[in-house]
């Protein structure tokens, strides 16, 4: 993460798993309330089966999730 500063944010798509998210980014619930964070990276679920969303607890693993590729840039 070269010239990466502590004010950016970044997401990356993991193939079949989750969302990680990298940053000073505030997570909020469909009626705004900020759900707490602890670290400064926070792996989102994506599969839907996680015991603790919004977060990934590796379900995805064992649920036969797959994603599409990632979109190519410029998409």
């Amino acid at each position: 993460m070269t010239g990466r500063t502590r004010d950016d944010v970044e997401i990356t798509l993991c193939p079949d798993g989750p969302l990680l998210v990298r940053g000073p980014v505030r997570l909020l619930t469909g009626d705004d309330r900020e759900v707490g964070r602890t670290r400064s990276a926070v792996a989102l679920c994506r599969c839907g089966g996680s015991a603790i969303k919004p977060f990934c607890d590796g379900t995805h693993k064992v649920n036969g999730f797959t994603t599409a590729d990632c979109p190519t840039e410029g998409a």
